[in-house]
């Protein structure tokens, strides 16, 4: 998911590395990530790969990212983005399950959606307009996520990721060549913002 709007620096991308983000086409963003394990949680390891997504997802103008998107096969995404109401939005999620809400609960709206692995277009996509994930903060204790409007939509697009999914793949095929087409057309110029982006940051 895009976000366009500069933001106050978090400490997480303050000590975070920017990475390559990978791009569809890549094997990586195709797979089923694998689940993160006790050997995992609480380690430097860990905390240095969400500083460097958090970063990663700064210059990049990101309102969240997975693991796969700086090629790294884990379950984990983070972001920080602000929802319809104003509400800013942060955290990291490993194992991130989504609840299933009874089809007649379920409200489904249409709404614009990027992505920083298909740099440039947008397309609308149908999505829950309230979510709830399930999964592991980075210390392996259990974590509960709900979200609504837009934060629900980031929330779901990221989960898709994990299991190997684009938001490419909710398309029409028509829908999905254009975009495809946008991104050639349209992919230099937005590597060139987050390449200045970085270099303003020292990164």
């Amino acid at each position: 998911m895009t976000v366009t709007s500069e933001e106050r620096l978090l400490p997480e991308v303050e000590r975070g590395a920017v990475r390559r983000i990978t791009v569809v086409g890549e094997d990586v963003l195709r797979r089923r990530c694998r689940p993160l394990t006790q050997e995992h949680f609480g380690t430097p390891a860990l905390d240095r790969l969400i500083d460097d997504m958090f970063a990663t997802n700064h210059v990049a103008h990101g309102a969240a990212i997975a693991a796969n998107q700086v090629d790294v096969d884990l379950q984990l995404f983070v972001y920080d983005m602000e929802d319809d109401w104003g509400v800013r939005h942060t955290g990291a999620i490993a194992n991130p399950v989504l609840d299933e809400e009874p089809p007649a609960r379920r409200r489904l709206i249409e709404g614009m959606e990027g992505c920083l692995s298909v740099p440039g277009p947008y397309k609308a996509v149908a999505r829950a307009d309230h979510t709830v994930v399930r999964g592991r903060d980075k210390d392996g204790a259990p974590l509960v996520v709900e979200g609504r409007g837009y934060f629900a939509r980031c929330l779901q697009h990221e989960t898709d990721h994990l299991h190997g999914r684009l938001y490419l793949d909710r398309l029409a095929q028509r829908e999905r060549r254009d975009a495809l087409r946008e991104m050639a057309e349209l992919r230099d110029g937005v590597l060139a913002r987050r390449a200045a982006v970085a270099e303003r940051l020292g990164k």
